[in-house]
């Protein structure tokens, strides 16, 4: 029986692809490239820095990356002053306290990031688990964060339900044998289904989700 809920951050808790595209776009901009949303959302969105570094800068060291990183994710910050959560977000967490469920986050966003989106959101103390993937030996989409969740909670993959955005968060999620729900914060349904999501919702209000969660509790 499903007991655990886990979300990941980036465009399904709030929707922060734009910000994150905006400052990928500055940083890029600082050395005349341009960068389009197309290329942002098939090439960016949900891979972690290390990856995305080793793409954007190949004739970069690894401490070049690093800084990179840090400057993009130092810019996202200033840019992330206010955010709202993705809709219906509440109503499922107080319905999972009602259950008795778990919560966690899986990330592949730095810990300072985090902190910041969670502060922002007014969620800071309301995940006792956040896994991040930047922290582990290996990131999404490599199933290694999930596991990890399953591992600390000490649950099987048949009781959690994972809320995921990305197709490298999807791909990690099914590798690890977990229901994934999609979220169409940047990709559509479509493109959800196909990346092996098991339903594709625009918010958590979708009154499909209220029968997922019903037939499995």
């Amino acid at each position: 029986m499903l007991n655990t809920l886990i979300f990941d951050l980036d465009g399904t808790l709030t929707d922060t692809d734009p910000v994150h595209y905006q400052a990928w776009k500055q940083l890029l901009a600082r050395e005349g490239r341009n960068l389009s949303e197309e290329d942002f959302r098939r090439h960016i969105s949900g891979r972690a820095n290390d990856a995305v570094c080793k793409d954007l800068y190949p004739d970069k060291t690894p401490d070049e990356h690093t800084v990179i990183a840090n400057e993009k994710e130092a810019l996202l910050r200033e840019l992330a002053n206010t955010l709202e959560p993705t809709a219906g977000l509440e109503t499922l967490l107080s319905y999972a306290d009602q259950q008795g469920w778990k919560h966690a986050i899986v990330t592949n966003a730095p810990r300072a990031n985090v902190h910041h989106m969670l502060k922002a959101l007014g969620l800071e103390n309301r995940f006792p688990l956040v896994v991040l993937g930047e922290e582990l030996e290996r990131s999404k989409p490599d199933p290694l964060p999930y596991t990890t969740a399953l591992n600390t909670l000490e649950i099987q993959p048949r009781q959690a339900l994972v809320f995921e955005d990305s197709i490298p968060g999807l791909t990690a999620a099914k590798a690890a044998g977990i229901v994934t729900v999609g979220i169409t914060s940047t990709l559509t349904a479509d493109e959800l289904l196909a990346a092996g999501a098991d339903l594709a919702i625009a918010d958590f209000n979708d009154p499909r989700l209220w029968e997922m969660l019903k037939r499995t509790s």
